[in-house]
């Protein structure tokens, strides 16, 4: 074993050492291939078993990268090529044998998800768009067939945010006219089978697109004022949601509001050009961290409320031959010798970037446990603050945010500040009931009024 290996291998030993929590369920990450300095598949694969990653999704197949990826638990997307779809459109054997070769050899990697083609109604090419949904019904005739876990794959496409043609306010979204008629079919087979409608949302291209202070904050997920969709009336925090509520409009004026929306790519690069505002390390590390805590919250968004789609970061590694501007190259959450571009918050019992909740450095009284106490919001705190304190408090180990999810006896009034109160109590219940637990980057306070109403009880006061 050479040098690098034995360096390999011991960065592996200590992040499995400190592994403690589970895979978040509805977390994946996206393994571009577009390289040539990429470690092994199956140092790759020990890496994300170090990580709260539970999804891959590759842009083709990688028989090496499925194998190694056997046993771990995580499941995989795997991608049919744009050239591989004429013959899968028009030979029902072919598509058999590709889903032989590349699902039925592989028993004992979980496969998803198959993704026929990548951007391809983006793409101009009449043709084969076209052809595009007789090759995801021939796959999926042949998953059927095949039976077994096979039978379980759903078959979809990726498609970026272009395929709208108008996007905001979000209760506008639309799909562009001359894309309605493949759409309309696609999305239709799409539901019957309970596939995914793909997409990929990138607030950072938003950004390049309006580089002023306030969006930056917005597409951040940090405060800021918030943007009202005059028409459905909700004020929508961050551009995250707002861009996934414009695909769930879009679809539902298709005729087709029920069609689960999976995040395919989403990510922020850590560096670019001196053209590409916004592009730094900064930036890329708030993207990630508040995404997955927005993510863990299981908040939703506001027309997909309760639940968090799920959504494949981009990407685990740079691919350093890929064409264009420096942030094509500068999104990887992890270098080629497994350690990571920043923290991320994704290896195994990591904790995210967060309002701080650390004791006060010196000793007094403030530090002694609180008991008959609760944790509320300050008076005048804004709805910005007590979404970044929501998603936060919910994101800890220990928070039970069941009770203000849709049907939870504490979900009305469904407002960010009663949401809000609820969780930041619960953080600090838990946590130990110190002073300091009850901070919130000082937007708390401590309250001997006990906030419970009606069916809803706080936890606390005992």
């Amino acid at each position: 074993m050479d040098r690098r290996s034995n360096h390999l291998s011991l960065i592996l030993a200590l992040l499995l050492s400190v592994s403690s929590s589970s895979a978040q369920s509805f977390l994946g990450v996206n393994y571009g291939e577009v390289a040539d300095n990429l470690p092994s598949p199956d140092a790759t694969a020990r890496l994300l078993k170090t990580t709260t990653i539970s999804k891959v999704r590759l842009y083709g197949v990688d028989a090496n990268f499925i194998r190694a990826m056997a046993g771990t638990k995580i499941s995989l997307v795997i991608g049919a090529s744009n050239g591989d779809i004429p013959s899968l459109a028009t030979d029902t054997a072919a598509a058999s044998r590709w889903l032989s070769a590349n699902v039925l050899a592989f028993p004992d990697t979980p496969i998803s998800i198959i993704s026929v083609g990548n951007e391809v109604l983006e793409l101009g090419d009449a043709s084969l768009a076209s052809q595009l949904l007789p090759a995801i019904q021939n796959l999926h005739n042949a998953a059927m067939a095949a039976g077994g876990a096979a039978a379980g794959i759903k078959i979809s496409t990726v498609n970026t945010m272009a395929v709208l043609s108008q996007s905001d306010p979000p209760s506008s979204g639309a799909f562009h006219p001359d894309l309605n008629s493949n759409l309309q079919q696609i999305v239709a087979f799409l539901q019957k089978t309970g596939s995914p409608f793909m997409i990929n949302p990138y607030p950072y291209f938003a950004y390049q697109s309006d580089p002023r202070p306030e969006t930056l904050a917005f597409c951040l997920f940090q405060p800021n004022a918030g943007r009202l969709d005059a028409v459905s009336k909700i004020t929508y925090m961050n551009m995250f949601d707002a861009q996934l509520d414009a695909v769930k409009s879009a679809l539902g004026r298709l005729g087709f509001p029920n069609t689960d929306i999976v995040v395919a790519e989403t990510g922020w690069p850590y560096r670019g050009d001196s053209s590409e505002a916004g592009a730094n390390l900064e930036n890329a590390k708030a993207y990630t961290n508040n995404l997955i805590s927005h993510l863990k919250s299981q908040v939703g968004t506001p027309l997909m409320p309760g639940k968090s789609v799920d959504t494949y970061l981009f990407a685990l590694y740079d691919e350093d031959l890929k064409p264009g501007p420096t942030s094509e190259r500068s999104f990887g959450l992890f270098h080629p010798d497994l350690t990571p571009t920043y923290d991320a918050g994704l290896t195994s019992g990591s904790t995210s970037v967060a309002p701080s909740t650390a004791p006060p450095q010196s000793g007094n009284s403030s530090n002694i446990p609180t008991s008959n106490m609760w944790c509320v919001p300050k008076d005048g705190v804004d709805d910005a603050q007590l979404q970044v304190d929501l998603d936060y408090a919910c994101a800890q180990q220990g928070v039970d945010c069941g009770p203000i999810q849709p049907g939870g006896a504490c979900y009305d009034p469904n407002t960010v500040r009663s949401h809000a109160t609820y969780a930041m109590n619960q953080l600090y219940q838990v946590a130990g009931r110190n002073s300091w637990n009850c901070d919130f980057s000082k937007t708390a306070i401590l309250t001997s009024e006990n906030p419970s109403y009606a069916s809803c009880v706080y936890p606390g006061g005992q």
